[in-house]
């Protein structure tokens, strides 16, 4: 057996959370927040710790500085029992850090990229990638350093016998270039959600954009937020409505949840229809807490609130 489910490569920084903000930020105007929250942040951690708390067997492979927050960060992903063998602490670096402002269901955010950007292909250990069944990468667009290898990093995994999975993230720069025509065909499952999906595949509607995608033998799942998400398979098409939380704490982490618990019923050889419903269920108790993680305190805590808030027990989600 090999020693890790998923080894997941990506970026790591901070998040330093402002909530219950008296206006939305404008340019002259001091305004306050009856709320902070600092704690780990980044899509890739995030997804990391999650999937641990629900028991799949986690190691991270990321860069930070050596500083308070790469040991906040560190220490984080620990407490949730991902191994943090493969991070790599640059004492000529700084972590990466995200100033996140809340305001009702809108908010605004600053990143500072920090040692995140610094990663490579070169800082991949050789035969890390055969100690785990899974490759997971996020946040493409934040590290420039091994965007151009991710085709051939994704094509090393397969070959090796891992399955894999992509979430892109936004892109600050707002130019979406991302080689889908090479990156595609070695990603076993895609998770954008529907703003994304749009503009990297530069097309106008949701039907267009997965139409364009079934050219590739990929399993494309749309996270659509409140909305719910959509997964296209074999050329169908499969939404699922949201559980909807209407007591939201903010919603930093939900996608990333629901990859979560997606890609932890996925490694458990479940059908992809229960591998949507988990999903939808992860993004939802992400949202009762404040940032990413909070929420994931451990799995039989997760399920009962999951029955207690939104009425639905894990036996029923096997069988629904």
């Amino acid at each position: 057996m090999k020693p890790f489910d998923v080894l997941v490569i990506g970026e790591l920084n901070t998040d330093l959370i402002l909530n219950k903000l008296s206006a939305f930020p404008e340019r002259g105007r001091e305004i306050l927040a009856d709320e902070m929250t600092v704690t780990l942040g980044s899509s890739s951690a995030i997804f990391a710790s999650n999937l641990s708390v629900l028991g799949t067997r986690v190691a991270f492979l990321g860069k930070t500085g050596d500083d308070s927050s790469g040991d906040l960060l560190v220490r984080s992903l620990r407490e949730k029992s991902v191994d943090t063998s493969y991070v790599q602490r640059d004492p000529h670096l700084s972590t990466g850090a995200t100033v996140v402002l809340n305001y009702g269901e809108d908010r605004a955010i600053i990143t500072f990229p920090g040692a995140m950007a610094h990663l490579t292909l070169e800082d991949i250990p050789p035969g890390s990638l055969s100690q785990a069944r899974h490759l997971h990468f996020s946040s493409y667009f934040l590290q420039p350093g091994i965007q151009k290898d991710i085709p051939a990093l994704f094509s090393q995994a397969r070959q090796l016998g891992l399955s894999t999975s992509l979430d892109p993230q936004l892109d600050p720069a707002d130019k979406w270039d991302m080689d889908l025509e090479h990156i595609l065909p070695f990603t076993d499952i895609f998770f954008p959600n529907e703003s994304e999906l749009l503009r990297l595949t530069k097309t106008n509607s949701l039907n267009e954009a997965l139409n364009f995608l079934e050219k590739f033998e990929t399993i494309s799942v749309v996270k659509q937020g409140a909305k719910g998400s959509t997964v296209c398979t074999n050329g169908s098409f499969r939404f699922l409505e949201s559980y909807r939380n209407t007591k939201v704490v903010d919603t930093i982490g939900a996608g990333d949840s629901f990859a979560a618990g997606f890609i932890h019923e996925f490694l458990k050889g479940s059908p992809i229809a229960l591998c949507q419903k988990v999903g939808n269920v992860m993004g939802a108790v992400s949202t009762t807490g404040p940032g990413g993680t909070t929420a994931f305190v451990g799995a039989d805590y997760i399920f009962e609130l999951a029955h207690r808030q939104f009425g639905f027990s894990y036996e029923n989600l096997r069988i629904g």
